[in-house]
């Protein structure tokens, strides 16, 4: 377990770079299992201008990981490759699009540095575009993966003007549609976000007990619960009472382990979407994605040490307003917020804890 106490300025960010940068050892490879567009229930669009996203982006191929012998044998299908719905696998989502595939990736490969058997984990990229999947595949050419493409068509009417453009992509609404878009096997998912690096093994995360509950997160009940929610929602007591005899505390949808089976049973995704449509004829929110979880789940979420997301590390170093992260131990550090760390660093105006996402960035130009 990687133990960071609370630090500031450049200095302590580049001690902690010690600890947290990735492992000089490199692994053999472990077998890939292809992704494809064309099974089944993935609805790909009639036709997709063609964009020429390898020229855009150009990443350096990742060490191959192999694993710890303690990690065991997978169960493979008579092709040899591992079946999605092995049960020794974990199963982590996020999404890929241009604008945050350089943080997808560098996640990704985060990730894998600090597994113990990461042959055991199997990564369902979202996607809106059907031409990132040869990136995925030319930088982590073991990696077992596949790639659902989520029409942004299903959300488009349902989402709402936010407090910031970024929050109003359609990609931003696929966690809700998880339990529909991943095979009926996988019966648990880790979803991450794009802008967050792992420094620890993620299969601690996978084996979290959420007991009767359908997710776990974080949490942070000391957080101002009220302001997620209009006057007018808190006013209105039709729509306050859910709330009623429940314990709402203020939790981030970056980092969330999901019980599957169970949000199939509860049909979570029709109650999301309900909320979303009372939004666009009440106005009861201003932040994107995050308040139709809170309606449904908050008060309902299994919690997760705070070490798991590190949250809140986006601020701006041009205004001044870079983060420190919370007392504790670090197991996931979170750049969430208006600030990426790739785009500061690029710009030559990085905050201090961006340095330990430097280490897990693959992006460069092809010589």
């Amino acid at each position: 377990m990687l133990w960071l106490m609370r630090f500031s300025g450049f200095f302590s960010a580049a001690m902690a770079l010690v600890v947290l940068s990735p492992s000089l050892q490199s692994f053999p490879p472990a077998e890939a299992i292809k992704s494809s567009h064309l099974e089944g229930y993935l609805r790909l669009p009639v036709q997709m201008p063609p964009t020429d996203s390898e020229n855009l982006f150009s990443f350096r191929k990742a060490s191959a990981f192999r694993n710890a012998d303690k990690c065991g044998s997978n169960q493979r299908g008579v092709s040899g490759e591992m079946s999605v719905c092995d049960p020794s696998l974990v199963h982590v989502a996020i999404t890929l699009d241009i604008e945050y595939l350089r943080g997808s990736i560098a996640a990704v490969h985060s990730i894998l540095q600090h597994s113990l058997c990461p042959e055991n984990i199997f990564f369902h990229f979202l996607v809106s575009e059907t031409n990132l999947e040869s990136i995925v595949q030319s930088t982590f050419p073991q990696l077992k993966f596949k790639v659902y493409y989520f029409d942004p068509k299903i959300v488009r009417n349902l989402i709402s003007t936010s407090v910031r453009q970024a929050l109003e992509q359609p990609l931003n609404y696929a966690r809700n549609y998880l339990a529909d878009l991943l095979e009926g096997c996988v019966s648990r998912v880790i979803y991450l976000d794009s802008d967050l690096v792992v420094v620890d093994d993620i299969s601690k995360l996978w084996s979290t007990s959420l007991g009767s509950k359908t997710i776990g997160a974080p949490e942070y009940c000391h957080a101002n619960f009220t302001k997620y929610f209009t006057a007018g929602f808190w006013s209105d007591k039709r729509l306050s009472a859910t709330f009623a005899r429940r314990k709402p505390c203020y939790f981030n949808t970056g980092v969330m382990v999901i019980d599957l089976v169970k949000w199939r049973r509860a049909r979570y995704t029709k109650q999301i979407e309900r909320w979303m449509e009372i939004q666009k004829s009440h106005r009861i929110y201003e932040l994107g994605s995050l308040p139709p979880f809170l309606l449904v789940f908050a008060g309902h979420v299994a919690p997760i040490e705070h070490r798991w997301n590190q949250h809140g590390l986006g601020g701006d170093n041009v205004r001044g307003s870079c983060r420190d992260l919370h007392p504790g131990p670090v197991s996931l550090l979170h750049w969430s917020g208006s600030g990426k760390p790739w785009l500061r660093l690029d710009s030559k105006r990085p905050c201090p804890l961006d340095a330990l996402w430097a280490p897990y960035d693959l992006y460069g130009h092809t010589l």
